[in-house]
């Protein structure tokens, strides 16, 4: 399809997709004359991926485009290449790591990590930005007075790894390895505000169960 087809079938406009192609956010098409290039189904998918993480993700483009670096590195396994890809997502920045309540929470992850048996996650440790993340978010509530330690988070993160199960089942379905990994990073970006508006639902559905009007 010619660029014009592009823009149409993907709801993008021709300088917006200029735009991306200049800042390699998306491939170079075929090209067919000295000003024409012809594109195909894989820029389709990857300008939904791009329109994903800048519009809904708010990922800044320079961070955008290490994800899609990731994506297309070819020389890792799917494993590594989807966590790169995720690693390079914008995070909050991390707690200090000197400070008391950040050891103790530093302490309560591995403890979680120990019960769920995550063993992966556990020898990643401070390299995973989820890792840190983490620490940083159970020190901070600690901080303001929520104290959370590994028996409360272990419910959560058992229904989350109900969630992955599901993702990476899904997954398993789509032809192309390259294609799995942009669903998988698209999906992160774009149902991680679906499962929050699902719990806030859940907790007012709950809430009128248990307690009434």
């Amino acid at each position: 399809m010619r660029l014009s087809e592009l823009s149409e079938r993907s709801g993008v406009s021709t300088a917006t997709i200029k735009y991306y192609l200049r800042e390699q956010l998306l491939p170079q098409g075929r090209r067919i004359t000295a000003t024409q290039a012809e594109y195909d189904d894989s820029h389709l998918r990857r300008l939904r991926l791009v329109r994903a993480l800048i519009q809904v993700g708010k990922v800044p483009v320079a961070a955008a485009r290490d994800v899609l670096a990731a994506v297309d590195d070819e020389t890792l396994g799917r494993t590594v290449r989807l966590g790169a890809a995720l690693w390079a997502l914008p995070r909050p920045p991390d707690a200090d790591p000197t400070a008391p309540a950040t050891v103790r929470a530093r302490e309560e992850t591995e403890a979680l990590l120990t019960e769920l048996g995550w063993d992966r996650a556990q020898d990643l440790g401070d390299l995973s930005p989820s890792y840190r993340t983490l620490v940083t978010t159970v020190a901070r509530l600690a901080e303001l007075g929520y104290e959370v330690g590994a028996a409360q988070l272990a419910p959560y993160a058992r229904q989350m790894e109900a969630v992955a199960e599901h993702d990476h089942d899904a997954l398993a379905a789509l032809p192309e390895e390259v294609e799995k990994v942009e669903t998988a990073v698209a999906a992160t970006v774009l149902y991680e505000p679906v499962l929050l508006s699902l719990r806030r639902l859940a907790q007012e559905e709950l809430a009128a169960r248990r307690y009434g009007l």
